[in-house]
């Protein structure tokens, strides 16, 4: 799929509304990303709690990075699979002096509107935004566009992403006889401090209604906030709002079901799905 227009937020849709009046929701995204979620949420009625489970931050080291930055020329397909990747990938480029026009001979696939969105700002092209915003999607949008997996064999890929993330596109690629580099831009650490303290207070009194996960790291550093491997009792009575389906999946690994799931993958859609979740409770 290629270019299409940004996503309406969802505070646009319902100014003047607040159908999350009374609603308290712990939003568990790394600080630094989850101004805009949590400003849409308060906007809407809700009151929001920051419990950042990850920190965006420096790979270990810039080594393969740079190797790749250096022979962009050897590279057919860059893929981007979220904003940190754009973000850590283009200030790493600059930082070696190389402008972004050198992308313009790539063919380049951002997963998700607001990746893309974060590219086009930068004067970078975009050729292919998948309709699902997950490396599943990705992999068929871009077997779409080279005109099927024929198409695939001997391209040459370029995924600058987190240190440790799901391996199922650069397997699906190579599967198809491409060849894919996979490099750390960033890492996703836990944060040396947390509110642990407090978000613990506040689920033990009850005063906490949805906790939102928007990746399975969330999910999986929650847990390991509160030193458990099974997070039912903890979040008993509280609806679980999940980003996608791969989110939803670590979370049932903690024995959690989740109540809210958007069926577009991304931070408006996931505000969208709570607000319909209350307003159909109400």
């Amino acid at each position: 799929m290629t270019d299409s227009p940004p996503q309406t937020s969802p505070v646009a849709e319902q100014e003047g509304e607040k159908p999350l009046a009374g609603c308290t929701i712990v939003i568990t995204r790394a600080r630094a990303q989850s101004i805009e979620f949590a400003s849409d949420l308060e906007r809407l009625g809700a009151r929001v709690v920051s419990c950042p489970t990850i920190e965006i931050v420096e790979p270990e080291s810039y080594a393969l990075l740079d190797e790749a930055i250096e022979n962009l020329y050897g590279y057919d397909w860059l893929i981007f699979t979220s904003v940190n990747g754009v973000d850590y990938f283009l200030r790493r480029i600059e930082t070696r002096g190389v402008d972004v026009s050198e992308l313009d001979e790539l063919r380049v696939c951002a997963i998700g509107e607001a990746t893309a969105l974060r590219l086009r700002e930068a004067r970078v092209h975009v050729d292919v935004v998948p309709e699902q915003f997950k490396a599943e999607g990705a992999f068929t949008a871009i077997e779409a566009y080279v005109g099927g997996r024929e198409g695939l064999k001997r391209l040459n890929f370029l995924i600058p992403r987190a240190a440790i993330a799901r391996d199922y596109l650069p397997d699906a690629l190579e599967d198809m006889g491409a060849r894919v580099d996979v490099v750390p831009a960033y890492r996703t650490v836990r944060p040396q401090t947390s509110e642990r303290g407090r978000v613990e207070a506040m689920l033990a009194g009850g005063a906490v209604d949805c906790i939102t996960f928007t990746s399975s790291s969330t999910v999986v550093n929650f847990a390991q906030l509160f030193d458990t491997t099974d997070l039912s009792q903890l979040l008993k009575g509280i609806a679980v709002a999940c980003i996608g389906d791969i989110t939803a999946a670590t979370a049932s690994e903690y024995n959690l079901r989740t109540e809210i799931m958007p069926s577009e993958y991304t931070i408006p859609a996931l505000t969208r799905a709570i607000v319909a979740y209350y307003s159909g409770r109400g």
